[in-house]
């Protein structure tokens, strides 16, 4: 049964039944929160937005780490109606610039900084108007919208608004004006908005409802078995739908206790794991290939662990059986989506056995439908044929904010999004993931799959992790590239990679070019930037993509 609810009704509901319980634990910063003290910090924050002058569907941005003033601002704009921005951490002055304008966001709350860079330099820098104004009084020429800048610390800075400010600022609204405001929004009004990676063209703003998110969190808490005894530690980026749908609005919408990370660090991670007994553990691969290869693994009590979930990237098959069985993790889940669908469309459940787990990314959830289409004419395929995935249901966005020609690319008149992943599905509704179209090698005609020839890869003992894309060749248009993170103290040569490969893959399928690297280019959200890997080989090979030539 599908759920009309506010998100606002919902932390209510669940405040009423466990007022008592824990709701947010912040160990890094001896910070616990009831659901109680969580639902009251909300709702004053909510009367300071209102404070402010902010109405109902105005865009709020928020640009910070998983700090506990984001979980916050997440449900208390929810109260009160406004519209929640992530922004992605990793963003500098053009992107963030772009995102502010793009979005008409007219209130954007940030922290000071993030690894090596400053986000107070950078709000300067595209609103230099911010050296002359009073808070809230902001009229900047590039960002004509934004009227509000709220500073996550505790220095004053001139022309912004400190959290602080908001606190007290919440006096000047009642409490029955928020009530009021909270029941004048509907289920199906947009509440939040992420904006996707922009691997190619101009990033969107994803316009998501109370009902898509809702939703999609009571599912993805189904789907573990989440309930009232369950810790979830959320090391994942609060800016992605992970963090803030899959992590705490589960928890919310369960009576779990959220155990956010402020920023990924894997020793971090393992500790407050530990400490804090936490029964679930979220995470893209590359966060648990970290965990599982830190210093400190082997001497970490993890028993308290479950259950959880890896997603955000294709999960490998290697690391999912040591998640299993290193970790512990017994009831790991798989979950696969992406922001346009809320964004949860397939996960696998807890009784799934090892070889579902590590083969295919689940089921579908409840209330969703899923088709296999062939990507060219449209036509639905027979089961076990390879063709894009398309998704329709509850869970499909409300559309690209401000991008109608967009929104009508990626859903289609009968409602259903192409999500441009290409996948599979058995007799038991089961999906595989085999690649994304635009990933797809073509060589000589030739289409080559690279998550085939990365799961073979990762077989090799040495290998600890392999990405391969494809790079223009005038020859055969495409050629298979490698790039591969060898496992601490040992030594992998391109011949022992190529022998390993003969008779047991395709010869075409071998790659044709091997780079041994340290790291990956990745978002914040801890996906794989192939278009980087691709750029970057091509810069040292001296390739051009004009060599490219097309082969029958």
């Amino acid at each position: 049964m599908l759920r009309s609810i506010t998100i606002g009704d919902l932390l209510d509901e669940t405040a009423g039944r466990y007022k008592e319980k824990e709701a947010v634990v912040y160990q890094e910063r001896s910070l616990r929160y009831s659901f109680g003290q969580f639902q009251d910090i909300c709702n004053q924050v909510a009367r300071g937005f209102m404070s402010l002058g902010i109405e109902k569907g105005e865009n709020v941005s928020i640009w910070a780490t998983n700090v506990p003033e984001w979980v916050i601002s997440q449900f208390a704009t929810a109260k009160m109606g406004a519209v929640l921005v992530t922004v992605n951490t990793s963003y500098r002055t053009h992107e963030l610039e772009y995102l502010l304008r793009q979005s008409e966001s007219t209130t954007l709350l940030l922290i000071d900084s993030y690894r090596d860079a400053s986000y107070l330099e950078m709000i300067r820098d595209i609103c230099p108007e911010l050296a002359e104004c009073n808070p809230g009084e902001l009229r900047s020429k590039r960002l004509p919208h934004l009227r509000n800048v709220i500073y996550l610390g505790e220095e004053r800075q001139q022309g912004m608004f400190l959290w602080k400010d908001l606190l007290e600022r919440s006096e000047l609204v009642s409490e029955e004006e928020r009530i009021v405001r909270q029941q004048s929004l509907l289920p199906d009004d947009v509440i939040n908005m992420q904006y996707t990676s922009g691997t190619t063209g101009f990033p969107k703003g994803v316009m998501l409802s109370h009902v898509n998110i809702v939703n999609n969190a009571i599912k993805v808490a189904e789907c573990q078995g989440l309930g009232l005894e369950d810790r979830v530690c959320i090391p994942v980026p609060f800016f992605h739908c992970f963090g803030c749908v899959m992590g705490t609005l589960a928890c919310v919408a369960t009576g779990a206790t959220m155990v956010p990370v402020t920023a990924f660090d894997p020793g971090l991670v393992l500790s407050i794991v530990e400490q804090e007994r936490c029964t679930a553990l979220y995470g893209v691969p590359t966060m648990f290939i970290a965990e599982l290869n830190h210093p400190t693994f082997e001497a970490r009590d993890l028993s308290s662990l479950r259950t959880g979930i890896m997603a955000g990237s294709l999960c490998p098959i290697e690391v999912m059986k040591n998640v299993v069985d290193k970790m512990g993790i017994r009831d790991i889940t798989i979950a696969y989506g992406q922001t346009e669908s809320s964004p949860v469309i397939t996960q696998t459940r807890p009784e799934d056995s090892i070889e579902r787990k590590v083969a295919t990314v689940g089921r579908l959830h409840e209330g969703v439908e899923a088709k296999i289409v062939d990507p060219v004419t449209g036509e639905s395929l027979p089961l076990g044929v390879q063709g894009e995935l398309c998704t329709r249901g509850y869970l499909v966005m409300k559309g690209y904010y401000n991008m109608p020609d967009q929104t009508e690319k990626a859903i289609d008149a009968d409602g259903w999004l192409h999500t441009g992943d290409l996948a599979t599905v058995d007799e038991e509704g089961y999906y595989k993931i085999t690649g994304r179209l635009k990933d797809m090698i073509i060589r000589g005609g030739e289409n080559i799959y690279p998550r085939e020839i990365e799961e073979f890869l990762y077989t090799h003992p040495k290998i600890l992790d392999v990405q391969i894309v494809g790079v223009p060749d005038p020859k055969f248009g495409e050629q298979v590239l490698a790039c591969i993170r060898v496992k601490e103290d040992t030594d992998l040569t391109e011949e022992e990679i190529r022998s390993y490969c003969e008779g047991k893959v395709a010869h075409f399928k071998i790659p044709r070019y091997i780079q041994f690297v340290t790291e990956y280019p990745m978002t914040a959200s801890g996906k794989i930037q192939k278009y980087k890997l691709r750029e970057h080989a091509m810069q040292l090979l001296g390739l051009s993509a004009s060599e490219a030539t097309e082969t029958a």
